[in-house]
């Protein structure tokens, strides 16, 4: 079942109290860890100018870079060590779309499903969103990344806020299952033509609105390190259980402890421990 993940890779800063560090992210570079130990059928497309990223990835002979004249660059802030629930973040919103005719030449000839991971709201223009819904397969998106837009209010550049648009119901009209947050679910509200929406909420658990309410707990963390990139492990650990055919429920639990094992050590999810 070749799984097909599309999105970003970025240049992080991650300040955390007074520590800062440079890393790798974007959904896609961490979700990539996940899939190599749960369903490693899968080929990951980024969006970048700086070719290097690719070698940080766990295969990256499975990546195939889509050229562009930037990349991604994201601040992640946390105030408090004690409360990494906590986050700020900033962006320099590249303006570096995924085409229909970047995707065309370069996706495999079988497609089980599609991963979609937008950092904002240029990634996937409508045009490329209806390309992908056209092979008839399952797609999975984060909303996060259509949300995002630069608070032109703001004392610092940069600075992301969150806001809902009129063509947000009809690109994601069509999506099997969306994952988002609790405040971007509110900002989006209950107009969303979606099977399944998997809503998290850091050390609280998640929810899975599927026919009905699933309430899934929080795995408790004996030590927190890190928790940058703990909502994307948990999207692509769900996404491994659903293409078995798991419930709702049993794939939330099983993310709930991966996303728990992850944020205990540094970076993206360590298969290997």
């Amino acid at each position: 079942m070749t799984l097909v993940v599309i999105g970003p890779v970025t240049h992080d800063l991650v300040v955390i109290g007074e520590e800062k560090s440079h890393k790798i992210g974007g959904a896609t570079y961490f979700q990539s860890f996940v899939f190599e130990e749960f369903h490693d059928d899968y080929m990951a497309i980024v969006n970048c100018s700086d070719e290097k990223l690719i070698g940080k990835f766990p295969s990256p002979e499975k990546v195939r870079v889509i050229e562009k004249d930037n990349t991604h660059f994201f601040i992640n802030r946390y105030p408090s060590k004690d409360d990494l629930d906590e986050r700020e973040q900033l962006s320099n919103f590249a303006d570096i779309p995924i085409l229909k005719t970047d995707l065309k030449d370069i996706l495999p000839s079988k497609i089980d499903g599609f991963v979609l991971n937008p950092l904002n709201r240029h990634d996937f223009p409508a045009e490329t969103m209806e390309y992908l819904k056209s092979f008839n397969v399952p797609i999975f998106a984060s909303v996060q990344g259509f949300l995002r837009v630069p608070d032109v209010q703001a004392d610092e550049n940069y600075t992301i806020k969150l806001s809902n648009f009129d063509e947000l119901h009809d690109i994601l009209s069509g999506v099997d299952v969306i994952f988002l947050d609790e405040a971007e679910k509110s900002i989006i509200g209950a107009d969303c033509d979606v099977d399944e929406m998997v809503i998290t909420n850091g050390s609280h658990g998640s929810r899975i609105l599927s026919g009905s309410e699933i309430r899934i707990d929080a795995v408790e963390c004996v030590n927190v390190v890190d928790t940058t990139g703990c909502g994307d492990t948990y999207m692509a650990a769900y996404i491994t259980q659903k293409l078995l055919l798991k419930s709702p429920e049993f794939a939330g639990n099983f993310a709930s402890r991966i996303a728990s094992e992850k944020i205990e050590n540094f970076g993206p999810y360590n298969f290997n421990k």
